[in-house]
Order: C-alpha cells, then sequence, then structure tokens
C-alpha cells in the first residue's frame, strides 16, 4: 500500500512551492498591465505639467481681485478707509525685507499683495502709465469710493487687467488686449 500512497502525494504538490528552475522571469501579461498603468499615469500627468505657470498667474491675478472686493466690503463695514498694497519685488529682494518691512504701511492697510516674478503697471484715471517697481497702493473709501485705476499685470506672455473704478469702487477684470 506504500507504493499507491507515494503517488498519490506526488500528485498533490503544494503549488506554492516553487522550484528555482520554473521561476524565470514576468508574464507577459503582468509586463503589459505594468506598462498600461505607466501610460495612464503619464496621460495624467504631462498635460498638467505644461500649464502650471499659466495656472499659477491666473491665480494671482485672481487673488490681486479678492484682495481688492474686500477691501472694498471692509471700508464699507467699518467706516474707515482700507488699502491694497501691491509689492512687485524680486523674490530675493523680497525674501531679505525683514515682517516688519514688508508688512508696515498706513494703518488703514488690511491686505497686501506680493507678486514676485509678476510685471505689475498702474494707470491712473488721467491714463498716465507708471511701472511698478517696489509697491503701489489702492485705497477704498466708506463712501463707495477709490484712489482708482487700472492695474496690468504681465508675466512672459501673460496678462491681465484688473480696473476699480474711482466713483463706486467696483472691482472688475478685463481683456488686456482691449485695454
Amino acid at each position: 500500500m506504500t507504493p499507491i500512497l507515494a503517488c498519490r502525494t506526488a500528485a498533490f504538490v503544494n503549488p506554492r512551492q516553487v522550484t528555482p528552475k520554473q521561476q524565470r522571469g514576468f508574464t507577459l501579461l503582468e509586463i503589459i498591465l505594468v506598462l498600461a498603468i505607466i501610460a495612464t499615469a503619464s496621460i495624467m500627468v504631462v498635460p498638467n505639467l505644461g500649464g502650471f505657470e499659466a495656472r499659477t498667474f491666473s491665480t494671482q491675478v485672481r487673488q490681486a481681485q479678492s484682495l481688492l472686493n474686500y477691501a472694498r466690503r471692509t471700508a464699507v463695514i467699518s467706516g474707515q478707509a482700507s488699502t491694497v498694497s501691491f509689492n512687485v519685488l524680486p523674490a530675493d529682494e523680497m525674501a531679505r525685507l525683514d515682517s516688519e518691512e514688508r508688512y508696515a504701511s498706513l494703518s488703514n492697510s488690511v491686505a497686501q499683495w506680493n507678486g514676485a516674478g509678476v510685471d505689475l503697471r498702474f494707470r491712473d484715471s488721467t491714463d498716465r502709465e507708471i511701472e511698478i517697481q517696489g509697491k503701489t497702493e489702492v485705497t477704498f473709501y466708506p463712501e463707495g469710493g477709490s484712489t482708482g485705476g487700472t492695474l496690468l499685470f504681465v508675466q512672459d506672455d501673460q496678462a491681465g487687467v484688473i480696473s476699480v473704478d474711482p466713483f463706486t469702487g467696483s472691482v472688475s477684470s478685463g481683456d488686456p488686449d482691449r485695454e
């Protein structure tokens, strides 16, 4: 009876025990699956890398517009003038300034926008255009008015425009080509 038992036990070899001769590499299916995962990941990642600077610039312009709207609301609600400061110092100069210098401004300053790497021009209500080298401010008054003007943001081949009406204080963004 022992020879028959020996045959039966040999037929039921544990499949987890693999000899070195049987372990040769990856199957074709495994290789294709890994390549498909890599291709899918690259399709999702590569297009997002190209537009990173454009998204960063448009985010900076939207942030500037939000700060202006915030200052306008603050002036009307608090009954005191509110100012937004715009700094366009290069990144290395911005890092050198200590926090007191960076945020020192009039007591009515409610927000500060720092745009390292962005060129900023300011056009006042008389259409006089000034390139901002350091800092400029836009002030909103409780009656609804403001210092007004147009802020022109430029970075590489991108441009953005924010207009502040001097009489109503309303803030709007526009097409830089029309300006």
